[in-house]
């Protein structure tokens, strides 16, 4: 089904690994803290961007007064601590499988790129990326195109013959800005 295409771009976070259910219970524990609340609904309509960004939604949301990066800052080491002992691949990860050796791939993660790349190396699928792009190495996140378009650029393929899987509206959006075909994974 994918054959078509030069390269292949894979989301981390809800597309190939399931973190989400720890990256929830480590806002939960985290927010606790501070008395602070998150909806659930906004949260995930924030899937694909930076931590920091959804802290600042989160302290929007509830006004208070914090450092949206020290609370990012905060909820990375929680999530840390937990995910190792957590994480499991999905069901996508089959077509990584496939392809590994046969095309060039990335993963274009809202997540750090140091988190992406422990994640990956504790469950064995390191080898299968030829680059991880993560939101610290960009300045534009997801919706922009950025992360998508310096996957491609590591990887050596042109965008428009580039693929994206991706399980979030923002990373939908950014694929279509990068000129890529995408994958809603959602819709699997």
């Amino acid at each position: 089904m994918y054959e078509g295409y030069q390269g292949l771009i894979f989301d981390m976070d809800g597309t190939i690994l399931d973190t989400e259910p720890t990256h929830r219970k480590a806002w939960h524990q985290v927010l606790g803290k501070y008395g602070l609340q998150y909806d659930l609904a906004a949260m995930v309509a924030l899937n694909g961007s930076p931590t920091w960004r959804i802290a600042q939604s989160i302290i929007d949301s509830n006004k208070a007064d914090l450092d949206p990066y020290h609370l990012a800052a905060e909820k990375t080491s929680a999530v840390q601590a937990m995910l190792l002992d957590t994480v499991q691949p999905l069901p996508l990860i089959e077509v990584v499988k496939a392809f590994h050796g046969r095309r060039p791939m990335a993963v274009g993660t809202g997540s750090e790129h140091g988190m992406a790349d422990a994640l990956l190396r504790h469950l064995g699928l390191r080898q299968c990326f030829d680059a991880i792009v993560g939101a610290n190495d960009v300045e534009n996140h997801k919706p922009a195109p950025d992360t998508f378009l310096r996957c491609a650029e590591l990887i050596g393929v042109p965008p428009e013959n580039c693929v994206v899987f991706e399980d979030a509206d923002f990373g939908i959006e950014a694929a279509k800005r990068a000129n890529m075909a995408f994958v809603d994974v959602r819709t699997l």
